[in-house]
C-alpha cells in the first residue's frame, strides 16, 4: 500500500481530479470536505458552486464513490468561525482590506486540517490549489507559480509554514484548467462541468458591509469623506464599505474621478484623491512568512518581484529587513491601490515564493 494522504474535497473539479491523480498514482487516499458553515440557511445560498456548503458535501460524496475512496465530513466550524470569519469582520472594522481565503489556507485547510490528518496517520495533505511544492537545494521548501498563470493561487499560500509544506501535495500544478475538467471527463467524474466558485464562501451576495453589520450587531457609523488635508467633502456611510482604489459606489460626485486612498479609523474618514494619487512607491508590510529563504538579518536587501493583490501582475522591488523583523518593499514603477490589509507577496526569478506579509498603513 502506497503513502496515505488525506485530500481536501470542495466538492469541485480540481479537488476532484486531485483525489484521482494521487490514487493513480499509488496513494492511499482518503477524502474529506470541512465543514466550516456556520449554520445550514446561511450557506443554502451557496448551491452555485461554493466550497464550504451543504451542496459541496453532497459532490464530494458522489466523487469519492466513483473513486471508491473512503470519504468523510471533518467538523472544522469552530476554527474558521475564529481565525476567518471574525479575523474578516475585525479588520474590516479597523479600515483595514483582509484576505480572508488566506487565513483560511494557513489556519483552517493547512493547520487544522494536517494536525488532525497526522494523528489519523496520513503522511499528506492534498488539495486542488493551483501551485507546485518544491524541495530546494537550501532544503527548504517553497511554492511555485503553477503551469497556468490565469489560475495560479499561489499568492494566497504564501503563509504556509515549512512544517506544513513538508506534508502537503498539489497535483494539478502541473496542469492546465481544460486539461483538468478533460482529466475529470475521462474519469467519469460527476463534477467535470462544475463552475468555479468565485465569491468568497460566507459571504456569497459580495456585501461585505451588511455582512459585517449582521455579525457584530451594530452598524457601520457615517462619517466625512475628506481630501488628505483634511478638508470636508461630504458623509459616507461606514468605513466597511469602502477600500483602498475604489472608485464607483462613492454616492458622491465629483468634476473629475475620484478614488480612496486612505482609510482613517480613528478618526472615522475615508481620504479621497484624484488618479495620481492612489499610487504608492512603497510600503510596509508586517507578520513576515519567510518561504525559499530563512529569515534575512536586519538590514539585508533584496530584490525580487511582489504581487500585492490576487489579480496583480506583479512588479520588480527591493526589499529591506528591518529590526523588527518587517519589511519595507520599495517599487521603481509606483504601484496603484497599495491596500492595508492585503498581502505582498514575494517571488525569486525562477518563480518560487520568497516569502510574504500583511501590508500595513505607514
Amino acid at each position: 500500500m502506497g503513502k496515505k494522504v488525506v485530500v481536501g474535497m470542495s466538492g469541485g473539479v480540481d479537488s476532484s481530479v486531485a483525489a484521482y491523480l494521487l490514487k493513480e498514482q499509488g496513494y492511499e487516499v482518503i477524502g474529506v470536505t470541512m465543514q466550516i458553515w456556520q449554520s445550514e440557511t446561511q450557506c443554502e445560498v451557496e448551491k452555485k458552486g461554493g466550497c464550504c456548503g451543504i451542496s459541496a458535501v453532497e459532490d464530494a460524496r458522489r466523487v469519492a464513490e466513483v473513486l471508491d475512496i473512503p470519504y468523510y465530513v471533518m467538523n472544522f466550524r469552530a476554527e474558521f468561525k475564529r481565525d476567518v470569519i471574525d479575523y474578516f469582520v475585525r479588520e474590516y472594522r479597523l479600515g483595514r482590506t483582509p484576505n480572508p481565503c488566506i487565513a483560511c489556507n494557513r489556519y483552517v485547510k493547512w493547520e487544522a486540517l494536517l494536525t488532525r490528518s497526522l494523528m489519523l496517520g496520513a503522511d499528506y495533505i492534498a488539495t486542488g490549489h493551483y501551485a507546485r511544492v518544491l524541495t530546494l537545494e537550501n532544503g527548504r521548501y517553497a511554492l511555485a507559480s503553477s503551469k497556468t498563470a490565469a489560475k495560479d493561487q499561489s499568492y494566497a499560500l504564501y503563509n504556509l509554514t515549512q512544517r506544513q509544506l513538508a506534508h502537503t501535495l498539489m497535483p494539478i500544478g502541473e496542469y492546465e484548467k481544460p486539461e483538468v475538467r478533460a482529466i475529470a471527463a475521462a474519469a467519469g467524474l460527476p463534477v467535470a462541468a462544475k463552475p468555479d466558485s468565485q465569491e468568497i464562501c460566507f459571504v456569497p451576495d459580495g456585501d461585505y458591509a451588511h455582512f459585517i453589520d449582521e455579525s457584530t450587531g451594530e452598524r457601520a457609523l457615517p462619517g466625512n469623506f475628506v481630501r488628505a488635508d483634511g478638508t470636508v467633502l461630504g458623509e459616507h456611510k461606514g468605513l466597511t464599505h469602502y477600500t483602498v482604489g475604489q472608485r464607483k459606489g462613492l454616492g458622491i460626485a465629483f468634476g473629475e474621478p475620484m478614488y480612496v486612498i486612505e482609510l482613517r479609523p480613528e478618526q472615522n474618514e475615508v481620504v479621497l484623491g484624484t488618479g495620481d494619487e492612489v499610487y504608492a512607491e512603497e510600503l510596509l508590510a508586517g507578520d513576515v512568512n519567510w518561504m525559499a529563504v530563512a529569515p534575512p538579518p536586519a538590514g539585508e536587501t533584496l530584490c525580487c518581484r511582489a504581487k500585492i493583490r490576487y489579480n496583480h501582475g506583479g512588479a520588480d522591488c527591493s526589499v529591506t529587513v528591518l529590526p523588527d523583523g518587517k519589511i519595507r518593499v520599495a517599487f521603481p514603477t509606483p504601484q496603484r491601490a497599495v491596500t492595508p490589509g492585503q498581502a505582498v507577496v514575494l517571488y525569486t526569478d525562477s518563480g518560487a515564493v520568497l516569502g510574504g506579509g500583511t501590508i500595513e498603513a505607514e
